[in-house]
């Protein structure tokens, strides 16, 4: 058997396996770990609006949070072992394009989808490896920062800039999908429609726009540490709710975009049971 058959027959294998129920069944374990993520740093976020944060609001914060609990170093491993899932689904939409592209899978439409298939699976490639670190108790080490590591390198600044503005970019195409209904294409039919699908629809709406925001937060402070050269420390979504506290009213646009936080973890289990690949 030469070498081109061997390709051959690994791919049919993997487009079967990309195609498959369990499948199916995995990406919706995935996304449910997801949702949880989001629902742990939202509960975090509103700890912090309060005054009562012992832990950071963020992905990292949320991992230490699970863990300091009764079984929840078990229940942490769960969940990084549900966002690998995640990866794994991810990484074959990168490899092979999703189902609903298969026929223009070389046109420049489906190359985006590759693109965006493999930044996702990057992502949560890293929550999945964070929240491993917490597993094992090895997650609370500091060293220097990614973004003071890459301002030394040449043009580092720019970069970091640039980073920054990409970051700013994907928020804002999360609040255009949030504003645009564009999510719902990732119900199927029943998802969609009478009451329930009423109350997905806002999950989705809410939750993506939230998200954005605080994303674009995000961005707008790693941007700023590029163009003024401050990148002692990487900038995170802790810190972008840490900045929207110390504004006017701060606490009560905190837990307005906790709560969107939140439904943006609901949204994620409505789309685990009505999944739409």
């Amino acid at each position: 058997m030469n070498m081109d058959s061997v390709a051959h027959t690994v791919k049919g294998q993997a487009e079967q396996a990309h195609r498959s129920r369990w499948m199916d069944h995995l990406a919706r374990a995935g996304l449910v770990a997801y949702g949880v993520v989001h629902l742990l740093v939202a509960w975090l976020a509103v700890q912090l609006a309060f005054g009562n944060g012992g832990r950071e609001a963020s992905s990292g914060g949320a991992f230490h949070e699970l863990a300091s609990h009764p079984f929840g170093r078990f229940a942490l491993w769960v969940l990084a072992v549900g966002l690998v899932l995640l990866v794994a689904w991810r990484l074959l939409d990168a490899v092979l394009g999703d189902d609903d592209s298969n026929d223009g899978s070389d046109d420049a439409k489906g190359w985006g989808k590759r693109a965006a298939a493999a930044g996702k699976a990057a992502l949560y490639a890293a929550l999945a490896f964070s929240a491993f670190k917490t597993a094992i108790g090895a997650g609370g080490g500091k060293g220097k920062s990614m973004t003071a590591t890459v301002m030394n390198w040449p043009g580092g600044q720019w970069l970091v800039v640039l980073a920054g503005m990409a970051v700013i970019g994907y928020g804002a195409y999360l609040v255009h999908r949030g504003w645009s209904d564009k999510f719902l294409e990732h119900l199927d039919q029943e998802g969609r429609v009478g009451d329930t699908g009423k109350v997905y629809r806002w999950f989705g709406k809410v939750g993506h726009i939230a998200k954005g925001v605080s994303t674009g937060i995000v961005g707008i402070l790693v941007a700023h540490a590029g163009w003024t050269h401050q990148g002692k420390k990487d900038q995170g979504l802790g810190d972008a709710l840490s900045t929207v506290l110390e504004q006017p009213f701060g606490p009560w646009l905190l837990c307005v975009i906790a709560a969107g936080i939140a439904c943006y973890g609901l949204f994620c289990f409505a789309r685990a049971r009505h999944l739409d690949r």
